[in-house]
């Protein structure tokens, strides 16, 4: 059997209006707070994790907030971030409260082969809800301002943007062992869409990438994604993985410890930054479930330096 990423484990935005970003994934989208840190690598700026109520690895959506501006779309780009939902009906209830909250939608439609609904939080974060039909688990939040059973599962399909997929292809293909499953024409009328399975494959576990020669090239910003993370159940997998790079001389990261789960990074040829997550320990390894994001998370390298993190972050609420 060779080594197979499960799934989508994560995905990191930028926001450079974290109290904004806050009120909207929690009241607007529903999703719980499970936990409130810095960027280790910036501790200036907050790190904010949104995901079920049980915390389950690819259902987290990350934040960075950064004082930047907006950002410029393109290719060489993670260019959209799919929401999971229990059922069309679901969609359907989304489309209708997403008007209610004035957020910027379109129409329901169907996308290859299923229902879907694309939207923009308020500075362009780009989403497509979808319908999983039902093929993962769900873990509601009972705290959510959504009902139950239209609560958004969890992450997938992830769609990046390239101007040429040779490449790209060889390393999902050759080196991530990536499958592709089918294609399909791109909603923007601009390229094709190459569908791209990993694991027991499903929405959850699909990289999607458009082939768009005909867009600039993007540049980071608030609204942009910052990198796409795929899990790997545990820290063997990921030695296996960093090994595997090393083998096809790919550069990485090497590993690195976030404390919530192990990492390894690494850009695809046409530039797109993606991770290599371990599902565990998880985020209530520092505090309890019933009151993830409630208070400022440190790592334990960081927990010294409390007093001046804390004195240089902004109030969220």
């Amino acid at each position: 059997m060779s080594l197979q990423l499960t799934g989508i484990h994560h995905l990191t935005a930028i926001t450079a209006n974290a109290p904004e970003n806050l009120r909207f994934y929690t009241k607007v989208l529903g999703l719980r707070l499970v936990k409130k840190t810095v960027n280790q690598d910036d501790t200036t700026a907050y790190h904010l994790f949104y995901a079920d109520g049980q915390a389950t690895p690819g259902t987290d959506l990350t934040f960075f907030d950064w004082p930047v501006g907006r950002e410029g779309r393109g290719t060489h780009s993670i260019s959209r971030t799919g929401l999971r939902v229990g059922s069309a009906d679901s969609v359907r209830w989304w489309k209708v409260h997403l008007d209610e909250m004035k957020v910027t939608a379109g129409d329901v439609s169907d996308l290859d082969g299923r229902t879907s609904l694309d939207f923009e939080d308020g500075e362009g974060q780009r989403f497509r809800l979808i319908d999983d039909g039902g093929l993962s688990p769900s873990h509601p939040w009972e705290k959510s301002s959504v009902p139950s059973e239209h609560q958004i599962k969890g992450l997938g399909p992830i769609t990046i943007s390239v101007p040429d997929i040779t490449n790209t292809e060889l390393v999902l293909t050759q080196v991530m062992n990536m499958t592709e499953a089918r294609r399909y024409p791109s909603p923007d009328g601009e390229g094709q869409v190459h569908v791209f399975s990993m694991g027991e494959g499903g929405p959850a576990a699909e990289l999607h990438v458009a082939v768009q020669p005909g867009l600039p090239i993007a540049r980071q910003g608030a609204g942009a994604v910052h990198h796409v993370a795929f899990r790997a159940p545990d820290t063997d997998a990921l030695t296996a993985w960093t090994e595997r790079l090393q083998g096809f001389r790919l550069p990485s990261s090497g590993e690195v410890e976030r404390y919530y789960f192990r990492s390894l990074y690494f850009r695809e040829p046409n530039g797109v930054l993606f991770e290599i997550a371990t599902d565990g320990p998880g985020f209530a390894v520092d505090e309890p479930m019933e009151t993830l994001g409630e208070s400022l998370s440190l790592p334990p390298f960081l927990e010294p330096k409390r007093p001046q993190i804390e004195a240089r972050l902004k109030p969220l609420e």
